[in-house]
Order: C-alpha cells, then structure tokens, then sequence
C-alpha cells in the first residue's frame, strides 16, 4: 500500500483518536484532581503543581506503585530550571550553562554526593488547552521515557516546577513551562 498525505493524516488522526482520553475519564481524573483542566496563569501554580503531581500519583496509584511526596529542594530544583527556559529561551534537560538535572539537584541540597541516590526529570510545555496540568500529564504518560520516570517504582519523591510562558518565546504568556525532578534517597 502506498501513503499518500491524505492517508497519512487519516492514520495520525485515528491514531490520535485511539489514544486520547475519553471524556468519561476525563471527567473522572477532574473530580479526583480538581484543576485538571484549568489554564495555568500566576495566580494558580501553586494550586495547580498540587494537581500535576496529583495526576501523576493517579497513574502510580492506578498501577498499584505507592504515590510521590512532595519535596521542597527537588520543587526548587525544578521551579528555578522552567524559570529559566522561559527566561532564557530554550528547552531542554540541559541548562544554558551546562548544567544536567542531576547538578542541578544536586545543588538544590537534596541529597549530597556521597550519598546513594536515584534521580530522573521530566519536562513539557503547551499553551492554549495544551498547558493544562492534564494535558501535560497526559503527553509525559503517551512518550516511553517520561512514563518511565513517573512509574519507576525506586523514585519515592517529587518537585514539580510551573514557569508561565513558552521556552521558545518568552513573552508568550497563554503557555506553561513545566519541569518535574523525581528522586530517591537512600
């Protein structure tokens, strides 16, 4: 069979369609994590970093894993590297200065180096509906590498950075920048 473009778009659309949440379910995860579905702006990120991280403890939960706890230094480790995206312009695991997420933790005091850890990050952006804390769960749990993080079973905590603005332009505010920085200690 040959693809042609019409075809092609009609694979990705079903493909799409296959993949996406349901409205029921939808609506099940909004009840449980209230939010969900709400447009980050600077009034809501400590609300909505609470929703984030209550949907990616719904998937643990859902998997039978035992859900994340907050952590203050992983928190500021990802609130300052989302801040930083959007102020400076970029996306990536990797700071401008050359910086990884794990010298980044590591520098936030959550653990210190001699001691045995495990540490993983996730990071997404949107805007319009796309900045959602459940459509950013969402796209973390349809790529392998970010569902990965969330359901390794060795990570115990979290910190859930939210930086309003898109890191391709800064000065687009409809969007969200976010960063998750997953750890375990011991």
């Amino acid at each position: 069979m040959k693809l042609t473009l019409p075809l092609i778009i009609a694979l990705t659309l079903l493909l799409a369609l296959s993949v996406a949440p349901t409205a029921s379910a939808a609506a099940s995860r909004a009840s449980v994590c209230p939010g969900a579905f709400a447009d980050p702006s600077p009034a809501n990120l400590a609300s909505l970093r609470t929703t984030t991280v209550c949907l990616l403890n719904l998937e643990r939960r859902k998997r039978g894993l035992r859900p994340l706890r907050a952590n203050r230094r992983l928190q500021a480790a990802a609130d300052r590297h989302a801040s930083d995206m959007v102020r400076r312009e970029y996306f990536s695991h990797e700071s401008q200065s050359g910086a990884s997420f794990v010298d980044r933790i590591l520098g936030a005091g959550y653990v210190s180096p001699s001691q045995a850890w495990s540490l993983g990050e996730n990071i997404a952006y949107g805007t319009g509906r796309l900045a959602t804390p459940a459509a950013i769960v969402w796209s973390w749990m349809s790529s392998p590498g970010h569902r990965a993080n969330i359901l390794k079973r060795s990570f115990t905590e979290i910190g859930l950075g939210i930086a309003i603005g898109d890191p391709n332009d800064g000065s687009d505010f409809r969007g969200a920048t976010y960063a998750s920085d997953f750890g375990r200690r011991g």
